[in-house]
């Protein structure tokens, strides 16, 4: 596995650069991300992902090890492909992508050309909490609505509710009152349960 490489840039377009590294020309695929991001001197370091398959073998480059890891989990979910996770990298930055995933913004991921809503919903699900951890994204940056949900989740799994089912309840009373107090959404959800 190649996992970076520093040579001359020899060519430099939207969606690829070619580096000549020791004699030899590497094609990398590319997000508009690293292509804004890369400098015009000859010398560049990208980080590197290959993606091996039955009729290519195909080098994605990145101009930041966090850009590479936003593409790799996107890549674990069912139904994103490497073009699709280049192309949602070329719509928004890494930044944008994890606060995104984080707030449950569905209508953000799915402005992304080639996105659906089932795939939308499908890497908030897989990678929230990826991404909560991995990023630290911390409670101030979540909607006060997603610190009222756990703080009620919590709750109710105390008082020995089904975690499943008391977390698709409140999912669906904030869908309908996302303003709702803590002391609100506990008595409504538990009305329901």
């Amino acid at each position: 596995m190649i996992t970076h490489i520093r040579g001359r840039l020899v060519e430099k377009h939207p969606d690829h650069v070619v580096v000549e590294c020791n004699g030899l020309g590497y094609y990398l695929v590319i997000s508009l991300q690293t292509f804004s991001n890369l400098p015009d001197q000859e010398n560049i370091h990208l980080f590197t992902h290959q993606v091996i398959r039955e009729d290519a073998h195909i080098l994605y480059g990145f101009y930041s090890k966090t850009e590479r890891e936003i593409f790799k989990l996107l890549l674990s979910v069912s139904g994103v492909g490497p073009s699709t996770a280049v192309t949602m990298l070329s719509s928004m930055d890494t930044d944008e992508i994890q606060e995104a995933i984080a707030h449950e913004d569905v209508s953000k991921i799915q402005s992304v050309k080639g996105i659906g809503l089932k795939t939308a919903q499908r890497v908030i699900v897989d990678l929230r909490d990826k991404i909560l951890k991995s990023y630290e994204i911390s409670e101030e940056l979540q909607t006060p609505n997603n610190t009222i949900r756990n703080e009620a989740l919590s709750a109710l799994e105390v008082l020995g509710f089904n975690k499943k089912k008391v977390e698709k309840t409140i999912q669906v009373i904030l869908q309908e009152e996302p303003d709702t107090s803590l002391e609100d959404l506990i008595k409504k959800a538990l009305k329901n349960l």
